[in-house]
């Protein structure tokens, strides 16, 4: 018989103008993994704030191994065991693991430092959580994956009873999403009760034990791990059935080449990559961590310098060193990080629209008068159906679905006829992946020319009329989707760099 660890009952929360959360419960067993998915905006990220103690509830109640508690802060959290690990890690890369883990709790001898009491506490640590790392290792060194599990780690020295894990694989490759979610095993052995939030549907049934679906703040129901079926889920989660979509073939779009890249070479990585960009075509771009795809992007940008190739549009060689440069032949970019490089997120969705635009709102003397492009923006927003209560709303309170919607706003608003999307749908919820996919389709019918680089094979596999593969630095395949599954995929992405480039038409 399961054993209740926490219980959350009738919890509401309401902001000015928006209610966020309305009479949501669920609850968390030992030794479980309770994963919580829902739409962007569906209240995931507001339960989790007032379980962390960041928000205060209006309504309802809280219950730890069967006793009422009150959290009013992160440290009133923490003290009744409750800790989050956010998708955004909070380290300091300067210090090392050790320091990391037990800082401001470091055991002293008087005013001074024990580092190698320091050290044998964190390597104790390390060792009972199965996590091979030297307590010593400076954090800012460590790959992505191992600062993951400091990040637990450090949770964990609090003595941890319930772990709240914000889309903990984002950033992880498949081989490291394996060794978490071995460390995830371990941590439910030792009965430890764990909050998972993710949007990739294929986790599920891995990881989960049971699945608990929030709707526009509202509790749509759970499923145990014999229930899940990802269908369902999607239905529960958007509240209609979702089409799968037919697979493009290379024969709907057209002959006229756009963008021709030849012999791109960067002084770190890339190596003689060449490759054409059709009119009304979506390029996929596929490979492993590392194999080069954004560092394509960004070469082909001016944002990185390259020692050697060109790249032509529609068939004239074209001079780009910087950004600029690009933005003025019409190719625009969508950083796979759209918080840093994408977005103002303190400005309103007007000005970020207009952000690729404003010579055209600036006067003679230099002033930038965005409020004449304010129609421009209601249109893309209408079109785009970004969901916002105006266009002077403050671009952060959007959620992710409608903050990249934002982004891709502001290079129709350019008018740009290439489009490199890098990682599109990365941290949206399912109805916003299918309503990205709906709209590159619809550029891409209206012949703007895409390349989209995904580390999602399925989403390669459903959007792209052609799929260019790299390793290594180097382009070592190129597959027509008809032709396409993700075993050839995994075939030419695992190829050394040295190998031959394969073609599949």
């Amino acid at each position: 018989m399961p054993t209740q660890l926490l219980k959350v009952h009738g919890i509401s929360k309401s902001f000015p103008g928006v209610q966020a959360l309305k009479d949501v419960q669920f609850e968390l067993n030992r030794g479980e993994v309770l994963t919580l998915v829902g739409e962007n905006g569906a209240g995931k990220s507001s339960l989790m704030k007032i379980l962390s103690g960041i928000y205060a509830r209006d309504e309802g109640t809280i219950e730890l191994e069967g006793e009422p508690v009150e959290i009013d802060s992160p440290k009133s959290a923490q003290a009744h065991g409750i800790i989050i690990i956010h998708q955004e890690m909070n380290l300091m890369p300067h210090l090392t693991i050790a320091q990391n883990i037990y800082i401001g709790r470091e055991p002293r001898g008087g005013i001074f430092l024990r580092e190698q009491a320091l050290n044998k506490k964190t390597r104790d640590l390390l060792a009972n959580l199965g996590i091979d790392l030297d307590p010593k290792a400076i954090v800012g060194e460590l790959t992505v994956a191992k600062q993951q599990m400091v990040e637990i780690a450090k949770a964990l020295s609090f003595d941890a009873k319930v772990l709240i894990m914000d889309e903990p694989t984002s950033a992880l490759t498949e081989s490291e999403t394996d060794t978490l979610f071995r460390l995830i095993e371990r941590l439910k052995a030792q009965g430890k009760g764990i909050i998972y939030i993710s949007h990739r549907m294929d986790e599920l049934r891995r990881i989960s034990d049971r699945v608990t679906v929030l709707r526009d703040g509202h509790y749509i129901g759970s499923l145990t791990k014999d229930e899940i079926d990802i269908p369902r889920v999607i239905e529960m989660m958007v509240g209609r059935h979702i089409e799968e979509g037919h697979r493009p073939e290379a024969s709907e779009t057209s002959n006229d080449v756009v963008l021709k890249v030849e012999n791109l070479s960067t002084r770190r990585l890339l190596k003689n990559v060449s490759f054409e960009l059709r009119r009304g075509e979506i390029l996929g771009f596929a490979g492993l961590m590392g194999a080069g795809r954004t560092e394509v992007a960004r070469a082909i940008i001016g944002a990185d310098p390259r020692v050697s190739g060109t790249v032509s549009i529609n068939g004239t060689p074209v001079h780009i060193t910087k950004p600029a440069d690009a933005v003025r032949n019409g190719v625009g970019y969508l950083s796979e990080d759209r918080k840093l490089l994408g977005l103002l997120l303190e400005q309103d969705v007007n000005t970020n629209v207009l952000l690729a635009s404003l010579r055209d709102y600036t006067d003679a003397i230099g002033f930038v008068h965005t409020g004449k492009g304010k129609q421009k923006t209601r249109e893309y927003v209408s079109s785009l159906r970004i969901k916002t209560p105006s266009i002077t709303s403050t671009t952060k309170n959007l959620s992710g679905g409608n903050q990249q919607k934002v982004v891709i706003a502001k290079w129709l608003a350019r008018n740009c006829d290439v489009l490199i999307f890098d990682e599109p749908t990365r941290g949206i919820d399912v109805g916003a992946k299918e309503e990205i996919y709906k709209l590159l389709r619809t550029l891409a019918d209206q012949g703007k020319s895409i390349i989209m680089i995904s580390s999602e094979l399925p989403e390669i596999l459903r959007l792209s009329n052609r799929i260019i593969v790299m390793a290594g630095g180097r382009i070592t395949g190129e597959i027509d989707n008809a032709k396409a599954d993700q075993a050839k995929i995994m075939h030419f992405a695992t190829m050394t760099g040295e190998d031959e480039k394969g073609t599949v038409q």
